[in-house]
């Protein structure tokens, strides 16, 4: 999560050996200051780590004008006819204390080694709609977003013995992707890079298995455009396809910070998939369903999403097909 507020291009740079030395220092100071607060997070008290983390929050706000101004625009895009500008700048700030809250609770999780340590600090809810979807027995895909404290619904899924598949895109320096696929492999979890495998995955759902995906980005994949907080947005198809071609159960998830500092999980009931006998068809209008549910997702929590991406970067015409 810190690496969204410190430098959302991680995903889009250069290749290692290309890099100039500016960006080497860079990436260096942003590995060793992960590392800091990894080792710091469990020094303090739960609440007080928390606070600590919004202060640095409010920190990257100061001295990070490019990606508070970007989260302005995207803020605009999506809120422009309900709230004033002022309101925007502050949902702004406050977006930034949240993600510091969260990565801090995400840095502290990786101490955590039983389901009953997760829940000492985090609750789930809707148990039941995983269930209901896992008895079909053709698998259930956990589609989320980049919302809250993500990362610790895959902790949750792994600690309840799940052993999610997740499919995310790699970091482009190594040693801050070997942290987040780390992590992200504790307890059983399996990450995958994104575009890999596919076949594997398939298989991990016909086996009556599980996966989790992010489909809430512009990134360069496979994409087609459909509606996001009423402007188009090129959104990544490979969990629509993958979903039409086995049949597995899509399953929403999303975590978020509460007022009282706890973690909340929500897994929503399964969203029916739409088969039209035009393929095209079903691609757009299932990728539109799942969009609309982390639409109204963000909305309810718009202060713990990522808004200094780039959602709405590409235009038409230079998507892939």
């Amino acid at each position: 999560m810190y690496l969204y507020i410190f430098n959302h291009d991680l995903h889009q740079d250069l290749p290692m050996e290309k890099r100039p030395l500016r960006k080497e220092i860079k990436y260096a100071a942003l590995y060793w200051f992960v590392r800091f607060l990894i080792f710091s997070a469990n020094l303090l008290p739960r609440k007080l780590w928390l606070s600590f983390c919004g202060f640095l929050g409010r920190v990257a706000y100061r001295f990070s004008p490019k990606p508070a101004a970007r989260m302005i625009t995207h803020l605009t895009i999506a809120f422009g006819n309900e709230k004033s500008s002022e309101e925007i700048k502050q949902l702004s700030k406050r977006t930034f204390v949240m993600l510091g809250r969260n990565a801090g609770d995400i840095l502290r999780s990786l101490s955590v080694k039983t389901l009953s340590d997760l829940e000492k600090f985090l609750e789930t809810h809707g148990l039941e709609n995983y269930e209901k979807a896992y008895a079909k027995g053709k698998g259930v895909m956990f589609l989320t977003s980049h919302l809250g404290a993500f990362d610790l619904q895959i902790t949750n899924m792994a600690l309840r013995g799940l052993k999610p598949n997740i499919i995310g895109t790699a970091l482009s320096d190594p040693k801050l992707n070997e942290l987040l696929v780390q992590y992200r492999n504790a307890h059983g979890a399996i990450a995958i890079e994104r575009g890999r495998e596919s076949v594997r995955l398939f298989k991990a759902l016909k086996s009556g298995g599980s996966i989790a995906i992010l489909i809430d980005q512009d990134t360069k994949v496979k994409s087609r455009f459909v509606n996001f907080f009423g402007k188009p947005a090129s959104t990544p198809v490979g969990a629509t396809v993958l979903a039409l071609k086995s049949g597995c159960a899509v399953v929403p998830t999303y975590i978020f910070l509460d007022e009282n500092l706890k973690q909340q999980m929500h897994i929503l009931p399964e969203i029916p998939l739409v088969y039209t006998g035009d393929d095209e068809q079903d691609l757009i209008i299932n990728t539109q369903n799942f969009t609309k549910v982390t639409e109204d997702i963000v909305r309810q929590h718009p202060e713990q999403w990522v808004w200094m991406h780039e959602r709405w970067k590409t235009k038409p015409g230079e998507e892939i097909v």
